[in-house]
């Protein structure tokens, strides 16, 4: 295990942070090179702080770690033109935090709630307060996205749902699934698909 700190004020020491950084940063250029994603899809995000330094989900938070995480992922996909969704914490019923642009674009109703990181989460909360007009919403449909340290963010992929295997399978010490979205196959064994 990695040499940390630990506890709800938890902070993170240079190396582990080096770390972090450099698994967060190839895991989100390894996805993108991988998948179809272009400007306009959404990308969502769900991200357990407390597993990335090691304890239980919830138990741990790390507003530091989370920025961390935030600050690899996010110019990423805004240069590309892809919506961040990060998803809240149990606590906000999963909601999740997006662009206003993101929820006019697909109609999605934004709720009145302000996450924190006792509720909602700390990359939620970093997230809120870095978006350039963020909104919070109760649902959405993604094209791809990570689940860091299982936060299960399945609720929110588009059908059909694919996992992915990447290079790398953690971020600090938190487990990451990966998943992209393909359109449903139908038609049954007579149908062509391209």
């Amino acid at each position: 295990m990695s040499d940390i700190y630990r506890g709800a004020d938890a902070s993170v020491k240079d190396e582990f942070a080096t770390e972090i950084k450099k698994a967060t940063r190839a895991l989100i250029n390894e996805m993108l090179e991988k998948t179809n994603l272009t400007a306009g899809d959404i990308f969502v995000i769900g991200c357990s702080s407390s597993e990335i330094l090691g304890s239980n989900i919830g138990k741990g938070s790390s507003y530091e770690a989370a920025r961390i995480v935030f600050g690899e992922i996010y110019p990423i996909l805004k240069e590309k033109g892809i919506f961040l969704a990060a998803q809240c914490c149990e606590h906000l019923n999963r909601a999740l935090v997006i662009e206003r642009e993101c929820a006019e674009k697909y109609g999605y109703e934004p709720v009145s709630v302000v996450p924190q990181p006792k509720a909602g989460g700390s990359f939620a909360t970093l997230t809120y307060e870095n978006m350039n007009a963020p909104v919070v919403v109760e649902h959405i449909k993604a094209h791809a996205g990570f689940d860091i340290g299982g936060t299960l963010i399945g609720m929110h992929l588009k059908d059909v749902a694919v996992p992915i295997r990447l290079s790398i399978s953690k971020i600090g010490e938190a487990n990451v699934i990966c998943a992209y979205t393909r359109p449903k196959y139908i038609g049954g064994p007579r149908a062509m698909y391209n």
